[in-house]
């Protein structure tokens, strides 16, 4: 019944928008931190085509008041979903205004708070959530110009789509005024508001580039944003369809769902890729940073009619992020990432059955295949028919919405390349044709070598020997020797010994980390050779080293521990979270182990990010050092608007909950908890 009334849902949206074209929207809305709301007054124009009785404007769970048409009342109802507007509308220009409110479920985030100074409040609206704070259309079809008024403490940056028109200051309060010249689908409507420090730069077409960050974390600014210019430059010039908003912002956000969003002319990201110097070797924010900005055209210029050729936006963004990736980092970069990504379709498509051109598809298709399908295409039909058919698709549907056959058309016209057969291998198929991807791939030197040892995968080692002896030691690409490494994990260590010592000898730090994180119990003789990687300029490298070395070697974990007391790591706290963790396990280590405790329990509660908490919980758990305290904080977890922390908090209880001691320490704590931790600790109990 649920999927009917689904159905009949959108059936009736289709029709509205053959009746109704909704043009222009103004919010002036004002956000209350302390109550979690949000109210406003909105005012709609639009263009009856046909006679209609009513109009539907999605709003979920919110309250109207004053709903004029053209400055008098009309009719009005809502059903928690919806906000109708009852009313024999006839032929030509209207405008509707109205006020709400909102307590937002979702979609509108209020992250930190006032008194620990670390308030941020952010949007997500990807899929059909905007509706949840501004009243607005689930349908990526409507598209239309928004303009934002926001009213807020002027302690506060406050940030949203298009450029600021105005900023008036008045006592505490400050009103922005954002303005859009162009359409877009409600969907792409964000909304930032944090303590931000801005670095503006200038693109080659004169484009603002706003870039964001937290005060705390100036210093990173550079190596977070690193080749953030170049990226928009190479991309303006490779499309060929200038950038197609008059700005464009970056901002880090606590506690963000995904690695970034697209949202027109600002995208928001996670805060995991705010690094310094030596985090951006295992974390850079590179590919989201191209990925993100592609989309300002494939997704924000032109958005998928549907879920079926959604790989037009991802599949698109991926690929153009990739070819950027290839202009900084170079070819055999390019290569190793197809190479990459091949692997992991082979492997899904042994049980993932659903093709690209599917609503229901899998991301790995909608991202990988769909850029994997983009590179046969422009290998098929050349560099210079491929450009002008993408620059043609775009010009041509610039602010509207597209289809697979749209594109197909742009590409019939500049190739008779055969698209029928192209569509069914790549697009229709589940499978992945790995004989053409790797045709293509062997195009490029280094994965030629790379293809070879992949074949040797399942020969004895002494086959491989001195072939893989000759690689490392040759000057091949960097993951053709990793690759090598990989392979090496479950041969016996003194077969595999001095091909260790020359992946280390690479002096590479990527191929050095997959050392470190394949040889978990360090014999006494390669001691030495693995102590190295502990001054490795690689956090990830360090954490592995630091934690392997501990658990080999028991007479010398003191020695490790004071090398490493200093150790941070990245901003969610990785080393020295393990430095903690280890500290207080190390019995002859002559510290003070109750402070070494209360730090790492806080860094298991609500005053650090959902990445740090759960990192903390992690090692707390593993090490069996679990209190009261830390059982709260992980039933905390699981009320967490991060899925991924959410998961992970029911998982872990779910597993503590079989020791009899742990599961009456749990029931001892719930009449102690708020009532979203009773709700979820009461739920894992009964299970």
């Amino acid at each position: 019944m649920k999927y009917f009334f689904l159905f009949l849902s959108t059936f009736a949206f289709a029709q509205q928008t053959k009746s109704v074209d909704f043009k222009t929207v103004n919010g002036h809305i004002t956000i209350n931190p302390n109550n979690k709301s949000i109210n406003g007054d909105v005012t709609y124009t639009f263009e009856i085509l046909k006679p209609i009785d009513t109009i539907k404007i999605d709003a979920q769970n919110m309250t109207f008041t004053d709903v004029e048409l053209k400055g008098k009342k009309i009719p009005f109802t809502t059903n928690g979903k919806e906000l109708l507007l009852i009313y024999p509308f006839q032929k030509g220009k209207n405008s509707v205004q109205f006020s709400y409110e909102a307590k937002p479920k979702q979609t509108l985030y209020f992250v930190g708070s006032e008194n620990t100074d670390n308030l941020e409040i952010w949007t997500q609206g990807q899929g059909k959530y905007t509706s949840h704070w501004f009243p607005s259309f689930d349908d990526v079809n409507e598209k239309v110009i928004f303009n934002m008024d926001i009213v807020f403490d002027s302690k506060y940056e406050v940030l949203s789509n298009g450029v600021l028109k105005n900023k008036i200051e008045d006592k505490n309060i400050t009103h922005w005024s954002y303005q859009m010249k162009k359409p877009m689908s409600s969907y792409l409507l964000v909304l930032a508001i944090g303590k931000f420090y801005k670095n503006t730069q200038k693109a080659k077409s004169g484009i603002p580039l706003e870039m964001y960050i937290n005060p705390k974390d100036v210093v990173k600014q550079e190596p977070t944003y690193r080749y953030s210019k170049e990226i928009f430059d190479y991309l303006e010039k490779e499309i060929g369809v200038k950038y197609p908003w008059k700005i464009y912002r970056q901002i880090p956000v606590s506690e963000f769902l995904y690695a970034g969003m697209e949202n027109t002319s600002t995208t928001l990201f996670t805060t995991r890729y705010v690094v310094d110097n030596i985090g951006f070797e295992d974390r850079s924010y590179t590919n989201v940073n191209a990925h993100e900005l592609a989309h300002q055209w494939f997704g924000d210029l032109i958005t998928a009619q549907s879920g079926k050729d959604h790989w037009l936006q991802e599949g698109f963004a991926t690929y153009y992020a990739l070819l950027a990736e290839k202009e900084i980092y170079g070819e055999d970069y390019f290569y190793s990432k197809l190479y990459e990504s091949s692997m992991q379709l082979k492997q899904a498509s042994k049980t993932d059955t659903i093709p690209v051109l599917n609503a229901k598809s899998s991301s790995l298709s909608f991202y990988q295949k769909g850029a994997w399908a983009l590179h046969v295409l422009r290998e098929g039909i050349g560099e210079k028919a491929f450009k002008k058919a993408v620059k043609n698709y775009l010009k041509k549907y610039a602010y509207q919405n597209v289809t697979t056959q749209n594109f197909f058309e742009e590409i019939k016209k500049v190739s008779n390349y055969d698209l029928k057969n192209f569509s069914k291998v790549w697009l229709e198929s589940s499978a992945f044709n790995s004989e053409i991807a790797n045709e293509l791939l062997a195009k490029n030197k280094a994965m030629q070598v790379q293809l070879e040892v992949a074949k040797l995968r399942n020969k004895p080692l002494a086959e491989k020997y001195v072939f893989f002896e000759k690689t490392l030691q040759s000057d091949v690409y960097f993951t053709v020797k990793a690759s090598i490494v990989g392979q090496l994990m479950k041969e016996k260590f003194e077969d595999k010994k001095q091909l260790l010592r020359l992946a280390l000898q690479t002096q590479n730090t990527q191929v050095r980390q997959a050392v470190a994180g394949t040889l978990q119990k360090i014999p006494e003789d390669f001691r030495a050779d693995y102590e190295t990687l502990l001054d490795d300029k690689s956090y990830q490298t360090q954490e592995f080293a630091l934690y392997y070395l501990w658990n080999s070697f028991e007479n010398k974990r003191s020695e490790y521990l004071l090398k490493t007391t200093d150790w941070v790591g990245f901003n969610d706290f990785n080393l020295h979270i393990l430095w903690l963790s280890l500290a207080i396990s190390t019995s002859e280590y002559s510290g003070n182990k109750e402070t070494y405790l209360q730090e790492l329990v806080s860094y298991s509660s609500t005053n650090y990010e959902a990445t740090t908490r759960q990192n903390a919980l992690e090692y707390l758990i593993n090490f069996n050092v679990i209190n009261e305290t830390v059982l709260k904080n992980l039933v905390n977890a699981t009320t967490h608007h991060m899925w991924q922390f959410s998961k992970f908090g029911r998982e872990n209880i779910r597993v503590l909950l079989k020791n009899p001691e742990i599961r009456a320490s749990f029931q001892a704590i719930l009449p102690n908890l708020n009532e979203k931790e009773q709700f979820q600790l009461d739920r894992l109990l009964k299970e």
